[in-house]
């Protein structure tokens, strides 16, 4: 080889040794820059966006008749962007014209902390609402907090935290989150940590579940997880939620929402061990699926540990918002006094379409083929009901066939169901197979008999035609799940018509109902002969309701 060739070749040599290095380098360094972006992600701050432009008032006819300091309802949102994911994303338009509504129908939002002095029983004054942003998506910061501003509310965000700082563009970074907290507006919750996801099930992953809700799947066991293995793996999670939220110099949460609004799981790990790992650690859960009529944020949710939200989705107008604040807006039993009277207050299980308070006064009309029909009056919204007596002009009874039933304490722990004929009574109390008869009694038969039930926090006494005929006693420590509004049955087994409530009306029993001033609820024996159940003469009827009783005749 000649010079000039070796020379050649040793430069070569040096290239190839420096491009090696500096690969080598490259290399090495992958782990450090992908940890600087990791960090940088987390403590990224995006631009927020410029709030649109607020839209006219609305919301003020519909909310107009809602009652005043009765409790909060909460809304459920996820997140606030221009094309987000349907349909759990707002636009910011839609958001400016929810808010707008609410302030034009009075309302003022709450923050967590005291949204939970609510729950443990103080009252909070005017139209409220609390509302919620699941999941922690950086649209709150970019698009909702200055909209916020704008209208003096605030809001709590239901973090994700070991989704803090990831996907960043699409989470919120810890930067963002340190910011939002410090303008007094945001507060935030636990959403898990790392459960947001379905996971396995079984050994081919057919089968995936909620990882907060269900026994997982071992691969490496060829197994589920046993009881004690879920609630080690939950609580550790939880734990690391509440330690990433106070590790960022924010106060503990007092809350969690359910992902998915899954509560329950399938396996033994279930509903009882999740509900207990929550209650050591939150006042209450939070979910979006209470069945058809959830109860509103107050004494019976709280007693549950599940306050239900209402869920605000893509679709949501300012009207549709407005009209689900009507429906789940807590009433006190005083704003009802002429149930019958509100057509639209009712809801009919079971009953064909075009059903109607008719078929409940004698109206009609009446559905065919029916025997039997039931109503609710506004059982979301009636959940709390307490200390309030239902009092009953019934008609046209026949016989034994037909009849009616009043329902109260409603979807509660301990319905109390008032069954009347012609000539007898029964009263029963529970649901399911837990349901029993507590008194019957034979009546002097009538084609008209009248009825009242008081309901307080520790009885519930039955009156027919002025005489008090069952109490059934409230345990103590059942009174907060004991709570709810009224339903209506009437029934027609082939009577030439249908019975009738001629009257219905619903009034507060503090200080009408009970001898003294106050509501008579003292449990008392009830004496149960061949006759039936018989007790003490009937509260006095008052002025008013007098004057009823003679316009009935």
């Amino acid at each position: 080889m000649t010079p000039a060739a070796r020379d050649r070749a040793a430069v070569r040599r040096v290239l190839v040794r420096l491009l090696l290095g500096g690969l080598a380098a490259a290399v090495a360094a992958l782990p450090f820059l992908a940890a600087w972006q990791h960090r940088a992600d987390r403590l990224a701050v995006e631009d927020q966006a410029r709030p649109p432009a607020a839209p006219p008032a609305a919301g003020a006819p519909a909310a107009r008749d809602l009652p005043r300091g009765t409790g909060p309802v909460v809304l459920a949102y996820h997140d606030v962007r221009p094309d987000g994911e349907r349909p759990y994303t707002v636009t910011p338009t839609a958001f400016e014209g929810h808010l707008a509504a609410l302030r034009s129908a009075g309302y003022r939002t709450l923050s967590t902390a005291e949204f939970v002095r609510h729950l443990r029983g103080e009252p909070v004054p005017g139209r409220t609402v609390y509302l919620t942003f699941d999941d922690g998506a950086q649209g709150l910061w970019r698009h909702a907090d200055r909209s916020l501003a704008r209208y003096g509310m605030r809001a709590a965000v239901y973090l994700i935290t070991g989704q803090v700082g990831e996907r960043h563009g699409y989470y919120l970074s810890w930067e963002e989150v340190r910011r939002m907290a410090s303008s007094g507006r945001w507060d935030f919750q636990s959403h898990t940590d790392d459960l947001h996801r379905h996971l396995p099930l079984d050994a081919a992953g057919a089968r995936r579940g909620p990882a907060l809700t269900e026994r997982l799947w071992l691969p490496a066991e060829s197994r589920r997880e046993t009881s004690a293995e879920y609630r080690a793996r939950v609580a550790a999670d939880l734990d690391r939620s509440i330690g990433a939220i106070t590790a960022h110099g924010l106060p503990r949460p007092l809350l969690f929402a359910y992902p998915f609004s899954e509560s329950h799981g399938s396996g033994p790990a279930g509903a009882g061990d999740l509900s207990g790992l929550l209650r050591q650690r939150f006042t209450a859960a939070l979910t979006n699926h209470g069945g058809p009529h959830p109860p509103g944020a107050g004494a019976r949710a709280a007693a549950e540990g599940t306050v239900q939200r209402l869920e605000i989705t893509t679709g949501t107008t300012a009207a549709d918002l407005m009209a689900g604040l009507a429906e789940r807006t807590p009433r006190r039993p005083g704003d009802a006094p002429r149930p019958l009277a509100d057509p639209g207050g009712w809801d009919f299980p079971g009953a064909p379409a075009g059903t109607g308070v008719g078929a409940f006064t004698g109206a009609g009309p009446y559905p065919a083929g029916r025997e039997h029909l039931s109503a609710e009056y506004r059982p979301s919204a009636t959940a709390d009901w307490t200390g309030y007596a239902a009092d009953a002009d019934v008609r046209a009874l026949h016989a034994d066939t037909n009849g009616v039933s009043v329902t109260v304490r409603v979807h509660g722990t301990r319905p109390v169901a008032v069954a009347l004929s012609r000539a007898g009574l029964r009263v029963t109390e529970g649901t399911g197979s837990g349901r029993r008869t507590v008194a019957r009694a034979r009546l002097e038969p009538a084609a008209r008999h009248t009825l009242r039930i008081v309901v307080s926090a520790r009885s519930t006494d039955v009156y027919v035609d002025g005489r008090r005929r069952a109490r059934v006693a409230v345990p103590a420590d059942a009174a907060a799940g004991a709570r709810g509004g009224i339903a209506l049955g009437v029934r027609n087994d082939g009577a030439p018509h249908w019975p009738a409530f001629r009257t219905l009306t619903i009034a507060a029993a503090d200080g009408t109902w009970g001898p003294g001033g106050t509501a008579d609820a003292r449990p008392g024996p009830v004496r149960t002969t061949g006759q039936g159940a018989t007790g003490g003469p009937a509260p006095t009827t008052g002025p008013a309701e007098a004057a009823r009783e003679r316009t009935s005749r």
